[in-house]
């Protein structure tokens, strides 16, 4: 216990206490009182994803203080001590200040390392990106005016938390599905967003299995890919809490500072093996896509290609899991940002490789930053472009779960997969009525 009587700093009475203690790994919850003047001061120190809102265990902290108050106690010498003359109190503000301190400080990082990184791309001087992008050869000072501002939207990048593919936040996944008071509340503008400004038309519900099945298809419009979104989107329109369809996002998404909370709470989660496993043995449906960035930021030229980036993980995941693989085909989603450039050249000068688990640094151009280098979810606001997807024939596999070593077989299936996403392409593509947007 602390001392029972006042105490003064240079004539100033102290009146509150605010304790701070610290989190030690594997921890989730740190309680510290104090006491002075018959007082007592609590401070609660959190693991936001363990103990989200620590506000109600101050609550719940003060109703139990005040019911003890209320309780005779005999000391030793049988005296009553009611606690009437002075009673050990909390204040409720006190507590509350410690409990959103860090809470605070973390938003207000995140804000500064927002501006930090918006002002770094406003540093690219875009024509000399754009010889690089075109092979011209650069002049030495061009080159580390170049390097510079790269380097500087590399701190940008590592100051906001983007950059590691071990981010714990990233890691922390949602397999019971999208939170249903989330998706009730925000129905009114995603349909809103769905019918009027994308204009979605969405078909081939009748083809889809009864059983939980593992989609299959391409995203476009850089990180906000509003072609998966408003699949994902319909999907909990038609079906409800009925049947959940968990999306795939990449650790960069998944890391960002409110998105990934957002996405997590879409039911989204990291494409590992072990997440999309527990996802199939609840009887939830997966959505993939397996080209990743690569037909995320594809050119704009190429956005009715299906491009699947060779990657036939998902074939093997299928034939492991024993679902049947649905094909989507989907047209429209690129013209809500206009990508110029992949920037693959780019991408290695950054290091991109090893810093976000990406091969791309594409040169965009979009609402509101024009032509600017795109690393991050924050740089755009997508264009209304009319979006047109349409769930595909199941395709089933053998059913022989060691087919996953066969690589011829699991070749032949990847190829058919990736041309029956093409064709349906193809087949949307001729709906449109304008160059772009439509």
């Amino acid at each position: 216990p602390g001392p029972r009587e006042l105490r003064y700093l240079n004539g100033a009475r102290l009146v509150e206490q605010y304790p701070m203690s610290m989190l030690i790994d594997g921890q989730a919850l740190n309680i510290t009182v104090t006491s002075h003047d018959d007082r007592l001061d609590f401070g609660l120190l959190a693991c936001p994803n363990a103990v989200p809102d620590p506000q109600h265990l101050a609550d719940y902290l003060e109703s139990a203080l005040e019911q003890l108050e209320q309780m005779p106690l005999d000391d030793p010498e049988g005296r009553s001590n009611e606690m009437t003359a002075k009673k050990t109190t909390r204040k409720k503000k006190a507590v509350k200040k410690v409990v959103t301190k860090k809470t605070t400080a973390r938003k207000q990082g995140t804000i500064s390392s927002l501006t930090q990184l918006v002002t770094s791309l406003g540093t690219i001087p875009i024509g000399a990106l754009n010889k690089l992008t075109t092979g011209e050869k650069l002049s030495k000072i061009a080159t580390d005016e170049l390097q510079e501002a790269f380097d500087k939207v590399g701190e940008a990048t590592v100051a906001l938390g983007l950059t590691s593919a071990d981010n714990e936040e990233g890691k922390r996944e949602c397999l019971n599905g999208p939170d249903p008071e989330l998706m009730k509340a925000q129905a009114p503008l995603w349909n809103t967003l769905m019918d009027y400004y994308f204009r979605l038309e969405l078909g081939g519900w009748e083809k889809i299995p009864d059983d939980p099945a593992l989609f299959i298809g391409i995203h476009s419009g850089g990180p906000l890919t509003m072609d998966a979104w408003t699949v994902a989107l319909a999907w909990w329109r038609h079906f409800g809490e009925e049947r959940s369809l968990h999306g795939t996002a990449h650790d960069v998404l998944m890391g960002s500072p409110g998105l990934g909370t957002y996405f997590r709470r879409m039911g989204t989660i990291s494409p590992s093996r072990e997440n999309i496993g527990a996802a199939f043995a609840k009887g939830d449906d997966v959505i993939l896509w397996p080209g990743g960035e690569n037909d995320a930021y594809r050119k704009w030229t190429k956005r009715d290609q299906a491009i699947l980036g060779g990657r036939t993980g998902f074939i093997r995941l299928a034939l492991r899991e024993q679902v049947p693989i649905v094909p989507m085909a989907t047209i429209g989603g690129h013209d809500t940002l206009f990508v110029l450039s992949e920037g693959r050249g780019l991408a290695k000068v950054l290091g991109l490789k090893e810093k976000m688990r990406v091969d791309v640094a594409p040169i965009t151009l979009s609402v509101p930053f024009g032509v600017t280098l795109h690393l991050t979810p924050f740089q755009h606001i997508p264009l209304p472009a009319k979006i047109r997807t349409e769930f595909l024939d199941p395709i089933y596999l053998d059913t022989d779960p060691d087919r996953e070593n066969d690589n011829d077989y699991v070749k032949e299936m990847y190829q058919e997969i990736e041309l029956t996403i093409q064709a349906g392409m193809d087949r949307l593509a001729k709906k449109r009525k304008f160059p772009i947007l439509g």
